[in-house]
């Protein structure tokens, strides 16, 4: 099931992300969802990602749906690199994730998940090739 905060089906989505990058996309959500528009990304970059920007969520509503994410599975075909990427998937839900081992930072990333209490399948199969 996909868990999207309120007003984001509002997001045009058909025709906003043809011409904006996937981070920008994954950004624009997040500080959306985060309430931190105007602060980790400028609100005009962030209409600019929108045909029709949503209005921000308030206080009330940020907190609801932050607290419906539980159990939320991650999966990657490249490495986790760094322990903010398990310190910002916790924020999310996230209590399992999946991903190639191989990483320089693994045990970070192993740190992190434990002090997080999470999940970590090491696949040991990296799709993603540069």
């Amino acid at each position: 099931m996909i868990r999207r905060p309120p007003r984001s089906t509002l997001f045009p989505y058909t025709t906003l992300f043809r011409s904006v990058k996937r981070a920008e996309i994954s950004n624009a959500i997040d500080v959306y969802v985060l309430g931190t528009v105007g602060q980790d990304m400028a609100t005009e970059t962030w209409e600019g990602f929108l045909e029709n920007p949503p209005a921000q969520l308030n206080q009330q509503e940020r907190e609801n749906f932050i607290k419906k994410l539980s159990g939320v599975a991650l999966s990657s075909d490249a490495f986790f690199p760094f322990r903010d990427n398990v310190d910002r998937a916790y924020q999310s839900g996230v209590r399992f994730i999946a991903s190639p081992a191989g990483s320089t930072n693994d045990q970070a990333v192993i740190d992190a998940v434990n002090d997080h209490n999470i999940t970590l399948v090491f696949t040991n199969l990296r799709l993603f090739h540069h």
